[in-house]
C-alpha cells in the first residue's frame, strides 16, 4: 500500500479498516486500496466529532422569517403581465435549446417493495408505465412541442448505474436518441459506526452509501456533465426527482421568470397542508434563502399565523428546481463543493471483529448525505414561485398510505381527468367528487392542458364511463 494514503488513515485514526487486508487476493486488494484513495481521510474526525459522536443541532437564527414568494395566481395587472413575460421567455429559450433536464435517480424501490432502480418502477394507473417511460414520454413531447432536442441528465448511484442504463438501453431510449440521455453518478461516502470508526461492508469494501442530491452539483462537474451541457448551449437545468411522476419536466412560466429575475438557483413551493407536513420550509435569514426541515422549525414558529389565519411558514419544498449552469460552474470550479452535511441513523449491515456480517436490529452507524437545497444560501438570487400541489406533486415514497404509490396513481388520474373534462370530455365522479374511474393519459401525447385539448379533439372522447379504466 502507498505510504502516504496508509499515513493519513493512520492520522485519521481509521487504521482498523485495514484489519483484514492480508486476506485479500492481490485483485482484491488493489480494488480496496483504490477505494480507500478516493476517500477524504483528512476531513474524517472533524466530521466524526461534529455529525456522528454527538448529535448536531440546526441552529435557528434570531432574524428567520417565511421567505417571499411569486403566488400561483397573479396579485394585479403588473404581476400578469410579468407571468406573462415569463411564460414566453420561458418557450423561448426552449425553442433555443438553452434548457435541459436533470432528473436525481439513485434510489432503489427498497420502500415500495421493489427490486430494482427506483425510477424502473411501474406507476402507470392503467398501463403499469414506469417512472423513467413518464419522463421520458414527457421528454420527447416538450422537444417536439418546442423544436429542438432537449438533453436529459440522469444521476445514478454506484448501487443502480448499470441496471439503470441497461434499462433504457432494454427499452429502446423510450424513441430518445441515445446521444442526448447522459448518465452520471452521484459520490459515496463512507458509513459511521456510533463509535466514529467506519464500518467495513466485507473486508475488502468500505460500508458506501450515495451523499445525497446535494452531491449532485459536484457530480455534475466530475462527471464531464457541465462541460456537456456547455458544448450544447444549455445555460439552465430543469431539476426534479425520480419518484414524482406529475412533475413537468420543463415548466416555461418557472424558467423565464428564472431567467427574468436573474436568478441562479430557483424553486417551486407548495403551500403546506398543515404546521407539521413533511416539507421543508423556505425561509430567509441575513438575506438569504435557506431550507429549514420539517423536523427542525420550532414549534411556535411552525404555528405561527399570518392576521388573516394563514400559516406564516407556509411555503414548503418539493425538491423541484431551475438552476443556471453558471451558479453551479461557480460553485464546483476546482471540483469540490462544501455543502452541510446531514446525519441519519440507520440499520448498516456490518462486519464484526471476526469478519463476519451482521444485520443489526437497532440503527447501529450514521450514514452522513448532503442536500441541494443548501446550495441555495450561496446563490445571489433565488426565485420562489408557488405551484398547484394537484398539478405537479404525487411524490412515490411508500407503497400504501401517505405520499404513495397508491396516492400517485390517484393523483395522476385526477390531473387527466381534470384535463379532460377541461377538453369537454364528461367524468364520472364518486360522491367525493374523485374521479370513478382510472385515467391514464400517455406524456409522449399530452405535457399540457392544450395538447389534452387536441387528443380530446383527434380521438373524438365524449365521455368516461363509471368504473371504466381508460388508456390514452
Amino acid at each position: 500500500m502507498d505510504e502516504t494514503l496508509l499515513a493519513v488513515i493512520r492520522e485519521a485514526g481509521q487504521e482498523h479498516v485495514l484489519k483484514f487486508r492480508d486476506e485479500l487476493s492481490p485483485g482484491e486488494r488493489s480494488r480496496f486500496e483504490d477505494q480507500l484513495a478516493a476517500v477524504n481521510w483528512r476531513e474524517l474526525p472533524q466530521l466524526a466529532a461534529e455529525y456522528v459522536l454527538r448529535r448536531p443541532d440546526t441552529a435557528i437564527p434570531d432574524d428567520l422569517a417565511p421567505a417571499d414568494f411569486f403566488p400561483l395566481e397573479p396579485r394585479d395587472a403588473a404581476m400578469r403581465e410579468l407571468y406573462a413575460r415569463a411564460e414566453a421567455r420561458g418557450e423561448e429559450l426552449l425553442r433555443a435549446g438553452k434548457v435541459c433536464c436533470l432528473t436525481v435517480a439513485g434510489g432503489q424501490g427498497t420502500r415500495l417493495g421493489f427490486d430494482g432502480p427506483k425510477g424502473t418502477y411501474p406507476i402507470g394507473p392503467a398501463t403499469g408505465r414506469t417512472l423513467f417511460s413518464y419522463f421520458a414520454g414527457s421528454v420527447a413531447r416538450a422537444q417536439e412541442k418546442y423544436g429542438r432536442t432537449l438533453l436529459w441528465f440522469i444521476m445514478t448511484s454506484p448501487i443502480n448505474r448499470e441496471a439503470t442504463e441497461e434499462y433504457f438501453q432494454k427499452e429502446g431510449f423510450f424513441g430518445l436518441d441515445p446521444e442526448q440521455v447522459f448518465f452520471f453518478t452521484q459520490g459515496t461516502m463512507p458509513a459511521f459506526g456510533h463509535d466514529g470508526k467506519l464500518l467495513l461492508s466485507a473486508k475488502d469494501s468500505l460500508s458506501l452509501s450515495p451523499d445525497g442530491h446535494g452531491g449532485t452539483l459536484r457530480a455534475l462537474r466530475v462527471s464531464g456533465a457541465l462541460d456537456r451541457m456547455a458544448a450544447a448551449g444549455c445555460e439552465y437545468l430543469s431539476y426534479f426527482q425520480v419518484d414524482n411522476p406529475l412533475v413537468p419536466v420543463v415548466y416555461p412560466r418557472f424558467i423565464g421568470l428564472h431567467a427574468l429575475e436573474g436568478a441562479e438557483m430557483s424553486a417551486i413551493m407548495l403551500s403546506k397542508t398543515g404546521p407539521k407536513e413533511k416539507l421543508g420550509n423556505f425561509c430567509v435569514s441575513g438575506g438569504r434563502v435557506r431550507i429549514i426541515e420539517y423536523s427542525d422549525l420550532p414549534e411556535a414558529l411552525a404555528e405561527k399565523r399570518n392576521p388573516d389565519g394563514t400559516l406564516a411558514f407556509i411555503a414548503g419544498s418539493p425538491a423541484i428546481h431551475v438552476i443556471s449552469r453558471a451558479f453551479v460552474e461557480k460553485l464546483t470550479a476546482g471540483g469540490t463543493l462544501k455543502l452541510p452535511w446531514h446525519r441519519a441513523d440507520k440499520k448498516i449491515a456490518a462486519l464484526d471483529e471476526s469478519g463476519n456480517v451482521t444485520a443489526p436490529a437497532e440503527p447501529n452507524g450514521v450514514k452522513l448525505e448532503t442536500f441541494i437545497f443548501d446550495a441555495m444560501p450561496l446563490a445571489e438570487k433565488v426565485v420562489i414561485l408557488e405551484g398547484d400541489r394537484q398539478e405537479l406533486f404525487a411524490p412515490t415514497k411508500n407503497a400504501v398510505g401517505v405520499d404513495s404509490a397508491e396516492s400517485c396513481r390517484r393523483m395522476l388520474t385526477a390531473r387527466n381527468a381534470r384535463r379532460l373534462r377541461a377538453a369537454g370530455v364528461e367524468i364520472p365522479l364518486r360522491p367525493d367528487g374523485t374521479p370513478d374511474a382510472v385515467i391514464e393519459i400517455s406524456p409522449r401525447l399530452v405535457l399540457d392542458d392544450a395538447d389534452a385539448g387536441e387528443l380530446v379533439r383527434k380521438t373524438g372522447l365524449r365521455a368516461v364511463l363509471p368504473g371504466e379504466v381508460v388508456a390514452l
